[in-house]
């Protein structure tokens, strides 16, 4: 099954008005990187053992682990989650910038070192998670 079927299927699933939000969600991500990589990650390891919520991601990125090692991953990526939607916001080195810059203007929302978390769009300013996701995408984005 191709990446593009799989996220439309995974979409799909989600209870309305989440589905509506992640269908949203997903064209405003495509159109700040339109020739972002689409990935689907199911959520599970590879013994099949379910280990987070399946999730979509945009883009690419060369992630460096502590140890050295490099692994290619998403930039940005959305899940739905059992109380509303999560926006990761991959491979950004300072883990209070998203907080800082964004936490106060963004609106009804949590957010982490990568990870943005809100119940509805309505409860959030869209042109700031915009701005917070454009940022991730600047400093990620692999220079060449």
């Amino acid at each position: 099954m191709n990446v593009q079927k799989q996220i439309k299927e995974y979409i799909a699933t989600q209870p309305e008005p989440k589905r509506s939000e992640m269908e949203e969600l997903h064209k405003i991500i495509v159109a700040l990187m339109p020739a972002g990589k689409l990935w689907f990650l199911d959520g599970k390891d590879e013994k099949g053992k379910v280990v987070s919520n399946p999730n979509i991601g945009y883009g690419s990125q060369n992630l460096q682990y502590a140890g050295g090692k490099t692994r290619e991953f998403y930039q940005i990526g959305i899940s739905g989650n059992t109380t509303g939607i999560s926006v990761y916001i991959m491979g950004v080195k300072d883990k209070k910038y998203l907080a800082q810059k964004f936490g106060k203007a963004l609106g009804k929302a949590s957010v982490t070192g990568y990870c943005i978390k809100f119940k509805t769009l309505a409860d959030i300013k869209i042109d700031v998670l915009k701005a917070a996701m454009q940022y991730g995408i600047e400093q990620t984005s692999i220079q060449h």
